[in-house]
């Protein structure tokens, strides 16, 4: 796995592989890579935003009539962009967003507790050991099959689940999950 740094750490900056991708090289060379002082192999050293920075305002002076292929827009155009393309996946992927006009959002209502380090395996391991399916529990349970498996495989946070959906877990496996 890469290994990330700040530029103060230790070590002195005498090692051998690249801080972005891992990959052993004898070519290091610095760069500034989101802010962070990095010794990047050449492969990376593209990510280096000060060369970055200094190509982009060179070539904007030195081109004229712009770029026909549409790779270097600024970065207004960009954002804009990206910030479309994130509406498109996220109306495709929630549906209709007119309820958050009309109901509001509400934090509060079934807040996610804290929970213990190991919950995803605690609750799998006590689903079967009560003899459970994941479709037999969801349903006993009253939830819905993919915010259950979502606990199970340890995603509850990111999957917006429930704070009573963990409780009523707790309650029908005898198990223990808030870290209170």
């Amino acid at each position: 796995m890469a290994k990330y740094s700040t530029g103060s750490g230790g070590g002195g900056g005498d090692g051998d592989a690249c801080e972005l991708c891992g990959k052993t090289s004898n070519r290091l060379s610095k760069a500034n890579v989101a802010g962070a002082k990095l010794l990047v192999c050449p492969d990376c050293s593209p990510h280096d935003d000060s060369q970055r920075d200094s190509r982009r305002s060179g070539g904007s002076q030195s081109s004229s009539g712009g770029n026909s292929s549409g790779s270097d827009d600024g970065p207004i155009d960009r954002k804009k962009r990206a910030a479309q393309k994130q509406a498109k996946i996220y109306d495709a992927s929630k549906g209709d967003s007119t309820h958050w006009e009309k109901e509001g959002t509400n934090y509060e209502r079934d807040r996610l507790p804290y929970l213990v380090t190991n919950y995803a395996e605690r609750v799998e391991t006590a689903r079967q050991d009560a003899g459970f399916t994941i479709e037999e529990l969801a349903k006993t349970l009253g939830a819905d099959e993919d915010d259950y498996v979502a606990v199970e495989q340890g995603r509850a946070a990111r999957a917006g689940v429930g704070g009573s959906l963990i409780r009523a877990i707790e309650d029908e496996l005898e198990v223990e999950l808030v870290d209170e």
